[in-house]
């Protein structure tokens, strides 16, 4: 055969081969392995689609602080309790001790929940808002929820909770970013 002659096919051998490189059933490859790095790829379900869709929404974070804000305002409220009880002064007896206890649980967790509620919802308006998930957010929160808990006490008390908020706010951000307890990146 000469270099110059081209091998030539006849229409089935040419459809063969086309049939064999093209088909779907065939895999050239069919060891190759593609690296998922967040399990396995598919199609979700609706189902989880739908829960995604609600935890990620402002209210049911906000709802979730509360209960969270109030179990930890409970716990504190417990541990206050049993170091230092309102009326220690006066010798209490039991029934009055777990009196006392049940009215600093009660409080503290209503503090905690509170605030907890009132800051989640404020960050995730803003960061909804605002369509960028940084650290300005929850500064911006704490601004918001300092100056609405201090308005009950005036005009001054609540710039004075604005700033305070805020300040610990971006410390506790920039902790929780910057910590390698927290950012095991760092």
């Amino acid at each position: 055969m000469e270099s110059s002659e081209r091998p030539k096919f006849t229409n089935e051998e040419f459809d063969a081969v086309l049939n064999y490189l093209v088909s779907p059933s065939k895999r050239l490859y069919p060891n190759l392995i593609v690296p998922q790095s967040a399990g396995r790829v598919g199609v979700v379900p609706r189902e989880e689609i739908i829960m995604t869709t609600v935890a990620e929404s402002c209210p049911f974070r906000a709802c979730m602080s509360f209960v969270v804000g109030g179990a930890l305002g409970g716990f504190i409220g417990l541990f206050n309790s049993s170091i230092a009880p309102t009326q220690a002064a006066v010798q209490m007896n039991t029934r009055e001790t777990l009196r006392d206890m049940r009215q600093t649980i009660g409080s503290n967790a209503k503090q905690f929940a509170t605030i907890g509620f009132m800051f989640a919802g404020v960050e995730c308006c803003i960061e909804s808002y605002r369509a960028k998930s940084d650290w300005k957010n929850s500064v911006y929160a704490g601004g918001v929820t300092g100056a609405m808990l201090g308005y009950r006490a005036g005009i001054k008390a609540a710039g004075f909770g604005a700033a305070g908020f805020a300040a610990f706010s971006y410390a506790i951000d920039y902790f929780m970013h910057t910590s390698s307890l927290f950012n095991p990146q760092n």
